[in-house]
């Protein structure tokens, strides 16, 4: 009876041992899955790692002080897209609202669709990047051949200037890359089945 007794307790040792460890990988797998969208927060932020800001208004502060920003343009490998920015430089007053372009063409026989990710430099400046309107809020379409202007409404946020790293700053670099996405392909073609039944009907 003793003997069983013993087996029982480390019976029940063993199993609230595996509980634990079962728990734990499952915390880890949540806290991976939850980690993606709490780091792009907190990226949105702090402008940690270049990251802009999205801002509802223009700034309602504007200094005398002026500062340049440069333009990048890129894409991934399988973005046949023509993409550069219509300016390579502005120079703005900080807080000054300012609205420049782009331009993408898609080189492909078959429509395109892709999303932008950005950055600036020096990274610490993403913080007072202020975008009102821009491209990258959403996915981008172009049809075969299609040339589209892509406007960005922005604007420098006056509180640079109390940075210690950033108030002599004389130039931020404002940096695009086109990623593809999925190719919608298959709803098309289910479109293409329901009319040809229509047709049969």
């Amino acid at each position: 009876m003793a003997q069983d007794g013993k087996t029982t307790k480390a019976s029940r040792r063993n199993g609230l041992v595996a509980a634990i460890g079962i728990g734990m990988v499952v915390g880890m797998v949540g806290m991976a899955y939850a980690s993606v969208p709490l780091y792009r927060i907190f990226c949105q932020v702090t402008g940690y790692g270049g990251t802009t800001q999205r801002a509802q208004t223009a700034g309602i502060k504007v200094l005398d002080k002026t500062i340049k920003v440069r333009f990048d343009a890129n894409t991934a490998a399988d973005v046949n897209w023509d993409f550069k920015p219509k300016q390579r430089e502005v120079e703005l007053r900080i807080g000054e609202t300012m609205q420049v372009a782009y331009s993408a063409h898609n080189n492909s026989v078959r429509p395109a669709t892709s999303t932008a990710t950005f950055n600036v430099t020096p990274q610490a400046a993403g913080a007072y990047f202020n975008k009102i309107e821009c491209f990258c809020f959403t996915e981008q379409t172009l049809q075969p051949g299609e040339t589209a202007d892509m406007p960005i409404v922005f604007f420098i946020d006056p509180d640079i200037v109390d940075s210690e790293e950033l108030k002599d700053i004389s130039t931020i670099t404002l940096s695009y890359t086109f990623f593809a996405v999925d190719d919608p392909g298959p709803v098309a073609q289910s479109v293409t089945k329901a009319d040809e039944t229509k047709t049969i009907r």
